[in-house]
């Protein structure tokens, strides 16, 4: 069985059991506490920090895993990234204090405290500025930094700005963005490769679906040529003849969600009926 190492808690933790039984792989474990867990009967899941996962996948603990890239780029360990999930969006960013009169990285003092969780990519950051900027390394919360006197600025994840202005600071730049990432352990043997492959195929073909509905019409068989310019699909509607022949001709197409609504008006403008809209769960190429 491919080893796959999965955060043990928090919203990545929700998001990626939700991906993973879209995809058909349910997490079974004995309870709730579980440390390991059948994926589907293909896959075994272990459950650790996030944080744990770049170091435990490149070992070779686990065959492969899934975290944040800022995690990744944290640990600075050898993995591959297989596949970009598009969830747990965040930046690392850099912030001050709102009354500190700086509005660019250039402008911080020399001997400046940089307080973060992500000491490594902060200390690469000020060495590639040339700044002269000592980091203070934290284990959590470390907006408060500042207030405290252990610091005089933050690196630190955001992904909406709202906490560190509600402590009062704001960001001046970003550091790293950030999105969930399957990652492999490099030099997988064939077999594990394979079933490797399998697994990213089907969590892109999850991907691939979100934002997507099936739509399928009847439209007039003289009206053929204007459908095709509101349904171009991801090759042009698919065209099915009815039963009988007739004026009408079936069509069905992949559309885009956010162009929903006006994909169905103009296809009632142009005669459609009996229009039926469908949720995509997996779409392959």
């Amino acid at each position: 069985m491919l080893r796959i190492a999965l955060p043990n808690k928090g919203r990545l933790a929700e998001d990626v059991r939700g991906v993973f039984a879209d995809a058909g792989l349910e997490i079974r474990a004995r309870g709730e506490r579980a440390l390991t867990a059948s994926l589907g009967g293909e896959f075994e899941a272990i459950f650790v920090r996030s944080q744990d996962i770049p170091e435990l996948v490149s070992d070779g603990v686990a065959d492969a895993g899934v975290t944040g890239w800022d995690l990744v780029c944290e640990a600075g360990r050898e993995v591959d990234v297989r596949l970009d999930l598009e969830f747990g969006r965040c930046r690392l960013v850099l912030a001050v204090r709102d009354d500190s009169g700086i509005e660019r990285v250039e402008q911080l003092p020399s001997r400046t405290r940089a307080a973060t969780v992500f000491p490594r990519l902060a200390r690469a950051f000020f060495a590639e500025k040339g700044l002269a900027v000592e980091v203070v390394p934290v284990s959590g919360a470390a907006e408060v930094a500042p207030h405290l006197g252990i610091a005089d600025v933050v690196v630190d994840l955001t992904s909406t700005g709202s906490t560190l202005r509600t402590n009062g600071l704001k960001e001046i730049c970003t550091l790293v963005e950030s999105t969930a990432r399957l990652i492999a352990r490099p030099g997988l043997a064939a077999d594990r490769a394979g079933a490797l492959r399998d697994l990213e195929d089907a969590l892109a073909s999850v991907l691939r679906a979100r934002g997507k509905r099936y739509l399928m019409a009847n439209v007039p068989r003289a009206r053929l040529e204007a459908v095709r310019e509101v349904l171009p699909g991801l090759s042009g509607p698919t065209v099915i003849e009815l039963y009988g022949g007739g004026p009408l001709v079936a069509v069905h197409a992949v559309v885009a969600e956010a162009s929903l609504y006006r994909t169905v008006a103009a296809l009632k403008a142009l005669g459609g009926e009996g229009i039926l809209v469908t949720r995509i769960e997996r779409l392959l190429p």
